[in-house]
Formats: C-alpha cells, sequence, structure tokens
C-alpha cells in the first residue's frame, strides 16, 4: 500500500508563461505584434510597478498609433470597456499577470 503522493508526478507541474498569451484580439496582426513587443518589454522592465508598466504602454501606444489608448494592467480583476472595433488587446504575461489594451476615442 502506497498512501503518499507521489514528488514530481504529472498533477504537481504549473506551467508558466514566459511569453504573452493572448486571450482575445480583433487587432489588425502588425498592430498586434508591435502591441504585444511594447506590452511585454513593459511588463519585463517594470514587473513590481503595474502602474509604470500600464502608463508606458499607453504612451508608448499614443506615440505610435495616435491618442486615446487605454491600458490595465494587474492580477485578478474583471472589465467590460467600450472601444473602436479592430483596437482591443487582452492577454496574459509571465502567468497569471493580466493586460488589457484598448482604443476609445
Amino acid at each position: 500500500m502506497d498512501d503518499q503522493p507521489k514528488e514530481g508526478g504529472e498533477g504537481d507541474k504549473k506551467i508558466v508563461h514566459t511569453y504573452a498569451l493572448v486571450k482575445h484580439s480583433d487587432m489588425s496582426d502588425d498592430i498586434k505584434n508591435e502591441a504585444i513587443e511594447i506590452v511585454t518589454t513593459a511588463c519585463e522592465k517594470y514587473a513590481q510597478n503595474y502602474e509604470l508598466a500600464a502608463k508606458t504602454v499607453k504612451e508608448a501606444m499614443d506615440k505610435k498609433f495616435g491618442s486615446f489608448w487605454h491600458c490595465c494592467v494587474g492580477e485578478g480583476f474583471g472589465f467590460e470597456v467600450s472601444y473602436e472595433t479592430r483596437n482591443i488587446l487582452y492577454l496574459f504575461f509571465g502567468g497569471n499577470l493580466a493586460i488589457v489594451l484598448w482604443k476609445c476615442s
């Protein structure tokens, strides 16, 4: 009889994504890829300061693709936003860090 749980078993593995995992996007591929690169860079640079990461993403998107971009970075939040068609990106980075990026004018 072996009642002890086995260490290192398949059930114990936790997947941590080290890349951006896009959950929803209706952006064109070129804008989406550029936005993912901006988000990834900001989240790596400001891993401990979500507010500064969101501000960095917003400012970079405003400069590159025009005004009225908004960004939320954090863990454990819900959202409902109004946005311009083909201008929203919802993704996860580093496992449980969620990022919502959208344009609304």
